[in-house]
């Protein structure tokens, strides 16, 4: 018996049934001919544009009504549905102002090609558009440059080069976990079945409560830009939200106890001398409250400090182990890969660090903690607050200076114990240090 061909169904560019219409719908979603797509998508395009034509010719006909697409550049687009009152289209990728892009065709965008961005910037770019109450549009573009719709939002507040969509933002972010989450990451939904299903993405803003239930998105959706606490991750399609961080992120926080200049960048790498037997300064400190927050603080018997120990050293390569590092890779001296993953909380923690008493850093003392005081011990209960969900009073997230953002995140969290009165006056003391790093 012959075995049936099955051609590919290619749509009449006049007819205007709902099948041919939805097919020239779904040629037009595929990427065209040079980027490796189906040669019909460049017809169903071209068939798109002159069926709008001749619509507009002869006052409307069916052929328009049954495949009008909007004015200007095509994007992918369509009502998804992770909002049940609104609901979340996302729109393609294309140059600003709409002028053409090519945008990344394969794999991650280089981080050195990446505009450099810290979380601040990238919140404070988000609430332009907040601000000034931008519509929501898949066709139209702000003064910008930037598509009005969902992804075209992130791009904007990302500052990437063009208008990506759902499909290809990945390619400029990490993918994280999602109790890492931190101001300026997205939560992004692609459905690559059908792009035009539900596909949407937000900016997270921080959490709103310790149990990481809520947090505050940034999106933009109809009719306007907005900001509102939403359910992790979204109202609909809620495990298929994947959190991605800036591959162009930066700190800007820095030290000041004692580093060299008073100051020391929170991202660069130091230098390998700043680390060893003999080594005695801030960033000695730092790398030791680091290790403490990813699990190593039942290397440290009183605590880090600025004098390098064998502690340092332990908890150090610990920590690159943890990353399945061996040999000199793991020889217990932080690198630059070591000093990048710290920093920016990435990698592996180290294993069983969060079960053990020891983890608990010794409670430095309340003078650490008093307005003007800059110290590492603020930033690190900064980073804890953050971690634990009490971190939404921060705009530029933690900092070694001692500020009324501080404070508030702090009797947020006393306030979740139970306590009131004097007991949250936002202070921490001995109890609320031992019960934020327990």
């Amino acid at each position: 018996m012959a075995v049936p061909v099955f051609e590919e169904y290619e749509p009449a560019a006049d007819c205007p049934c709902p099948g041919c219409a939805r097919r020239r719908r779904e040629l037009a979603l595929r990427p065209a001919v040079r980027a490796g797509g189906h040669p019909a998508a460049h017809g169903a395009r071209r068939a798109l544009v002159l069926v709008t034509a001749a619509g507009v010719v002869l006052g409307g006909g069916a052929a328009a009504g049954a495949a009008a697409p909007p004015a200007g550049p095509f994007h992918p687009a369509g009502h998804g549905t992770g909002d049940p009152d609104t609901g979340n289209p996302q729109g393609g990728a294309g140059g600003l102002h709409g002028r053409p892009h090519a945008g990344p065709t394969a794999g991650q965008v280089s981080t050195a090609s990446l505009p450099r961005r810290t979380r601040a910037d990238i919140i404070n770019r988000a609430k332009i558009w907040l601000r000034e109450k931008v519509p929501y549009s898949m066709e139209k573009y702000w003064t910008d440059g930037y598509r009005q719709d969902c992804s075209g939002y992130v791009s904007m507040a990302w500052g990437l080069p063009g208008n990506e969509w759902t499909g290809s933002l990945a390619r400029y972010g990490t993918r994280i976990a999602r109790d890492d989450l931190a101001p300026g990451d997205i939560l992004l939904f692609h459905n690559p079945a059908d792009p035009t299903k539900g596909s949407h993405v937000t900016i997270f803003g921080g959490w709103t409560d310790y149990r990481h239930t809520h947090y505050i998105a940034y999106e933009q959706s109809k009719p306007r830009t907005r900001k509102q606490p939403t359910p992790m991750a979204y109202w609909a399609n809620s495990s298929r939200y994947i959190p991605y961080r800036y591959n162009g992120l930066v700190t800007e926080h820095t030290p000041s106890d004692g580093a060299p200049g008073g100051k020391a960048s929170a991202t660069a790498f130091p230098g390998g001398g700043h680390f060893g037997p003999g080594a005695h300064n801030a960033y000695v400190t730092r790398l030791g409250h680091l290790l403490v927050e990813r699990g190593g603080g039942r290397f440290y018997a009183s605590g880090p400090g600025p004098r390098w120990g064998d502690a340092d050293r332990r908890a150090t390569q610990a920590f690159q182990r943890a990353q399945g590092w061996r040999g000199s890779e793991a020889n217990g001296l932080p690198g630059p890969h070591t000093w990048r993953l710290l920093v920016r909380g990435e990698g592996r923690d180290i294993a069983g660090g969060t079960s053990r008493s020891a983890a608990v850093p010794r409670y430095p003392g309340r003078g650490h903690f008093r307005p003007g005081r800059s110290n590492t011990y603020v930033e690190m209960l900064g980073r804890r607050l953050v971690k634990l969900g009490f971190g939404r009073h921060y705009t530029t997230g933690p900092s070694p200076r001692w500020g009324e953002a501080d404070r508030r995140n702090v009797q947020d969290f006393q306030r979740a114990q139970g306590w009131r009165g004097g007991a949250a006056d936002g202070h921490p003391g001995p109890e609320t240090w031992r019960r934020l790093f327990r």
